[in-house]
């Protein structure tokens, strides 16, 4: 069965400077973007010049034509997960992960096998054979996740990550009362670090004298960065298993951390596009609890 030619390149030599295919096609396809993209599309021979296979080392010809196809895969077996879609197009989504499922990895039930069953496919030329979540949520995390549907769609979003042009937002409850607003600097794992952080309301606390709702904005994007930098400064988030401490769980609550809006440049529109989500009821209700046992407690 013939593949699908995903994009055709006329070679143009604008100089008498010599070029290898390999440099050419990496320099000027819209569909690879990657050294190790380029090396496994040779090696599965989906890089054709003029029809024939080519391994990148032969010098580029002006007026020559390449052809880039289709790569074989087979989607993954459909997980019936019902996700709210926040936002859709040919070319991307943002969909809302709920708390508890993994984005992506080595088992059925994750948000990346539930795409196909809430997403459209796309009829875009360059479109990939499923949608493909373009970062990652901790499994325990809620809240606003990008998508996307197209080749051209993942690499110019993998490139606003890289450069930080995508801007991220989270709320939490954290245990005590923070100042009003501040920035984290503690490197992680050896690496330059950087969080901001501003207080939304605080609460007298039978738990920790107090709880905070807070929003966090992550600027670099270590493992677990939020729930680290919190935990450093003696604010761990609630419900945090792995960084809090006693009396920091909730039974049956989970994380109080959710992501509650992405800012993205469209790829294909080049306008910045800004899609929120609101945090979870349950943030509301634990302070609310919370606020009921103090009041009954001082007034006793």
């Amino acid at each position: 069965m013939a593949k699908n030619i995903l994009e055709n390149i006329i070679i143009q030599l604008l100089d008498d400077q010599p070029i290898r295919l390999f440099d050419y096609v990496l320099s000027n396809s819209n569909v690879i973007s990657s050294r190790n993209g380029l090396k496994k599309a040779l090696r599965d021979k989906r890089v054709l010049l003029d029809g024939t296979p080519i391994t990148g080392a032969e010098w580029a010809i002006d007026q020559q034509n390449i052809e880039i196809l289709e790569e074989k895969a087979t989607p993954p077996k459909e997980f019936k997960l019902e996700l709210k879609v926040l936002f859709e197009d040919e070319y991307l989504a943002v969909v809302y992960k709920p708390a508890g499922i993994p984005v992506s990895g080595n088992q059925f039930k994750t948000i990346e096998n539930a795409l196909q069953y809430n997403l459209q496919p796309s009829d875009v030329i360059d479109a990939m054979p499923w949608p493909k979540p373009c970062h990652r949520l901790d499994a325990p995390t809620s809240g606003v996740l990008l998508i996307a549907k197209t080749r051209k769609a993942r690499i110019s979003l993998g490139q606003q990550f890289e450069d930080k042009i995508i801007k991220k937002k989270y709320h939490a409850v954290v245990m005590g009362k923070i100042e009003k607003d501040g920035d984290i600097k503690i490197p992680l794992d050896d690496k330059a670090c950087h969080s901001s952080y501003s207080r939304i309301s605080y609460i007298p606390s039978l738990r920790s004298e107090y709880l905070s709702i807070v929003e966090l904005s992550p600027h670099t994007g270590r493992t677990h960065q939020l729930r680290r930098h919190m935990q450093s400064i003696g604010h761990p988030i609630v419900g945090d298993k792995e960084y809090g401490e006693e009396g920091n769980i909730i039974e049956g609550k989970g994380l109080f951390l959710s992501s509650v809006e992405i800012s993205f440049i469209h790829p294909i529109y080049e306008e910045r596009q800004t899609i929120k989500a609101p945090q979870p009821d349950k943030f509301e209700k634990l302070l609310l609890r919370e606020t009921k046992m103090w009041d009954k407690y001082n007034n006793d």
